[in-house]
């Protein structure tokens, strides 16, 4: 049965069909040609994939980052950002990751992340001289902080997929966050600096004062829902509801720039993309399930503990591996696939599972950075008009750094694990 099962979800994925109909349909197939397991097991199996209370998440921080990134909030961030460090070399550059750092505190989302920033920024950074391709890959590389400063959705599916505390997991992904930040703006500053992009007039204390004070409101949301969280007021899901209704809010009634006609495409394009990963979820724990009905994953794990008994070697091939598949898997898919199977051998290892955790998001965040499936560059190549060639060579500097980034998170346990143990 697992040879007819990942034999037809090669040949669905050879012919395009989409990751999660290809999942559900793979399983149909290897239940009929077994022929003992009824049909309805697929659907109980989606139904209890998608029966679980931290999953309620998902849906509302995708509307939280879609009514941040239509009310205002992202611009008030990076006009202040831009105050503070604006007049250094690759000040824009660097407006750009801070940017992107501070919405992923709010957002969660990836893909929303490079929208809302680059949307703005990468117009700007062209307009000051910066070279398109490099401005583009940027924000592409930046919005990747996205899924690991908290709130983060594929740290939530993990959490769900791994039965580890999404609460851990959002702690632990501070450092990992923090630590692609700066090399990123350190890499910016110096390829600026060597091009001659960026500098220009200082603000006045005046104008950052200005600048702070109208994004006062916007800077405060991070601090409410993290705070909350860490502080024990709400659970991560209460979270994702807390962030909903304070963007929304903001959004239109202090900031006034949502209107009461945006609502309806707002609601419409958060329940798309909740749709989309929920199915894929759905089908993905039917596909889960016989796996492990068929010892799939204990095999994988004895094969490849087999290999080497390294600690070091092991979590090596397990990162290239990841990476592989984040070139033509969705973060999702990858996640909840590849956890069941590889949490064996994780356990055996004796590796915490909330620092893995991070490594298959970080790996996962690379993903979106790869073609044909990088999200990220499919984004901020549709804002900057550039095909697909230019923006994918641009971005090459970009995935090495965050690849040394990946080692060091991987062999570096206390990147991670540092504020969970001090909150602990």
């Amino acid at each position: 049965m697992g040879t007819i099962l990942f034999l037809t979800l090669v040949v669905l994925l050879i012919i395009n069909v989409p990751i999660s109909v290809a999942l559900g349909l793979s399983v149909v197939v290897a239940f009929m040609v077994e022929g003992n397991i009824p049909l309805l097991v697929v659907i109980q199996k989606m139904f209890n994939g998608t029966d679980s209370f931290p999953l309620m998440a998902i849906p509302f921080f995708l509307l939280a980052g879609k009514l941040m990134e239509t009310g205002g909030i992202s611009a008030r961030l990076i006009r202040f950002a831009n105050t503070i460090v604006g007049n250094l070399p690759g000040g824009l550059a660097i407006v750009a990751v801070i940017g992107c750092t501070f919405f992923a505190a709010i957002s969660g989302s990836s893909a929303a992340t490079t929208a809302a920033v680059g949307g703005i920024l990468i117009p700007h950074m062209v307009k000051k001289g910066y070279d398109v391709r490099f401005s583009s890959a940027l924000h592409a590389a930046g919005g990747t902080i996205g899924v690991m400063i908290p709130p983060s959705v594929p740290m939530v599916l993990y959490g769900v997929a791994a039965s580890t505390s999404i609460n851990d997991l959002f702690i632990a992904g501070i450092g990992p966050g923090i630590l692609v930040a700066i090399s990123l703006v350190a890499y910016s500053f110096w390829v600026s600096k060597k091009k001659g992009w960026g500098g220009g007039e200082k603000h006045s204390p005046a104008e950052i004062w200005k600048a702070f004070k109208d994004a006062i409101l916007a800077i405060l949301m991070p601090v409410i829902i993290l705070g909350g969280i860490y502080g024990g007021i709400f659970t991560a899901t209460e979270a994702a509801v807390v962030a909903v209704v304070y963007a929304l809010i903001i959004g239109l009634f202090v900031y006034r720039e949502i209107k009461w006609k945006d609502l309806g495409e707002i609601f419409t394009g958060a329940g798309t993309m909740t749709a989309v990963i929920m199915l894929i979820i759905a089908t993905a724990n039917a596909f889960g399930f016989l796996m492990t009905r068929e010892n799939i994953p204990q095999e994988i794990a004895q094969f490849m503990l087999g290999i080497t008994d390294s600690t070091i070697i092991t979590l090596l091939i397990i990162n290239v591996l990841l990476l592989i598949l984040g070139t033509f898997m969705e973060t999702a898919v990858t996640i909840i696939l590849m956890t069941p199977i590889l949490l064996p051998i994780i356990s055996t290892l004796g590796i915490d599972p909330v620092l893995f955790g991070v490594i298959m998001v970080v790996n996962s965040a690379i993903g979106m950075l790869t073609p044909p499936v990088g999200i990220n560059l499919l984004v901020a190549g549709k804002i900057a008009k550039l095909s697909n060639t230019e923006i994918e060579k641009a971005v090459i500097p970009f995935l090495i750094i965050m690849v040394i980034d990946l080692l060091l998170i991987t062999y570096i346990p206390e990147i991670s694990l540092f504020l969970v143990n001090l909150s602990k």
